[in-house]
């Protein structure tokens, strides 16, 4: 199937939509704390990296690009909830979360705003953590968490889960879609793409839960 039928909400700096290995998104916005603005063009190419990734696993998915950051890759807890609250209120199925805070005084906002994905039957797939940071929402143990970690020896199509803490964690490959002509090292890697691959894989095997779907 592809994905297909799979609402995806990459949350991060937009997409560039007519990049060849994305070929075009379902729709799109910026959000902010000023409100929300149809302009979801990425001039930080992170968001269009990981949706990449994603394209690649679930060529047949809706994606649609949620645009927090703008002229860098940082955006207020306020506004992170507000995009978590868009995905909610739009159906989304899943939302990509290749990005996260260590600080431990967002999680009572980010825990509201799990609440109210779980209700519209959204999964989060965001990191847990990392080279031994814990990262928000991420590492919140949540019916709406999807919680990922690195590992560089799995690979690029392919995923697997363990138990970590009494909680399964699902473990993927940090490398993103190959360029040509670019050697992987000058490429970006890293946990925002483990997270993409995890996000990928479940909507091309449609391992995910719909619920409130009225």
């Amino acid at each position: 199937m592809g994905g297909r039928g799979v609402r995806i909400a990459i949350v991060d700096s937009g997409v560039h939509a007519a990049h060849p290995h994305v070929c075009s998104v379902s729709g799109g916005l910026t959000i902010s704390e000023q409100g929300e603005h149809p302009d979801y063009a990425d001039r930080l190419g992170h968001g269009t990296a990981v949706a990449a990734v994603i394209r690649e696993k679930a060529p047949n998915a809706e994606l649609f690009a949620v645009r927090i950051f703008a002229e860098r890759l940082t955006a207020s807890i306020a506004t992170l909830v507000l995009a978590l609250d868009w995905a909610a209120r739009c159906r989304m199925h899943l939302v990509n979360l290749s990005l996260g805070t260590t600080r431990p005084e967002h999680e009572i906002a980010l825990r509201g705003a799990l609440h109210r994905a779980a209700a519209s039957g959204v999964r989060v797939v965001a990191a847990r953590d990392d080279e031994g940071v814990r990262y928000l929402p991420g590492s919140v143990p949540h019916p709406a968490i999807v919680p990922v970690q690195l590992d560089w020896a799995c690979p690029r199509d392919s995923c697997y889960t363990a138990a970590v803490d009494g909680e399964t964690v699902y473990r993927a490959s940090g490398l993103p879609r190959p360029i040509p002509g670019v050697p992987p090292a000058r490429n970006l890697s890293g946990i925002s793409f483990a997270v993409a691959n995890v996000t990928g894989i479940l909507a091309r095997q449609s391992m995910i839960t719909c619920v409130g779907r009225g």
